[in-house]
C-alpha cells in the first residue's frame, strides 16, 4: 500500500481495500519453509519467497506469530486487527479457501490492540520491511510503485 495515497483518498471520502492483506498467506505463520509451497504455488517464483528474501521475511513472521500467541490470537487475527485499526475507511477482503479460515479471519474484528501495542508492531514490521519485491522483475515495471 502506497503510503502517500491514503491522505488523498481520506480528502477525497473513498475507502481503501488493502491488496493481500495477509502477504499471499505468508503472514498467517503456516509457512515455514520453502517447501511448504505446492510445485505448482506461483509463490515460489516471488522474490519476497526466494532465498535469503524468505529467511529474512519468515523471522518477521515469526516475530508477528510471537506477538499472536502472547495476545492469545493467530497472526493472521494480529496482522489483520493491524489493518484495521489504521482507520475505518480500510477494509482488508483476505482470501481464503477453507470455511474455518474465513472464521478465524473475521474474528480479527474483535481485536483489540492498544496504543502500545501498535506502536511495537510498527516498529517491529516497519513500512518496507519486507525483503525482495513483490513480483519478478519483469512484472515489476507493470506495477504503479
Amino acid at each position: 500500500m502506497e503510503v502517500e495515497i491514503l491522505p488523498l483518498l481520506r480528502e477525497l471520502g473513498i475507502g481503501l481495500v488493502p491488496y493481500s492483506p495477509l502477504g499471499r498467506g505468508f503472514l498467517t505463520g503456516e509457512i515455514q519453509k520453502f517447501e511448504d509451497f505446492a510445485p505448482d504455488d506461483y509463490r515460489r517464483f516471488s522474490p519476497r519467497f526466494q532465498g535469503e528474501n524468505f529467511d529474512k521475511n519468515l523471522c518477521l513472521v515469526n516475530h508477528l506469530r510471537d506477538l499472536a500467541k502472547l495476545k492469545g490470537v493467530s497472526a493472521s487475527q494480529l496482522a489483520l486487527a493491524w489493518v484495521l485499526a489504521q482507520g475505518d475507511d480500510l477494509a482488508p477482503i483476505p482470501g481464503t479457501k477453507r470455511v474455518k479460515y474465513l472464521e478465524e479471519n473475521v474474528a480479527a474484528v474483535d481485536v483489540k490492540l492498544t496504543s502500545d501495542e501498535l506502536r511495537h508492531l510498527d516498529e517491529l514490521l516497519p513500512l518496507g520491511a519486507a525483503a525482495g519485491t513483490r513480483y519478478p522483475e519483469a512484472m515489476m515495471g507493470m506495477v504503479n510503485r
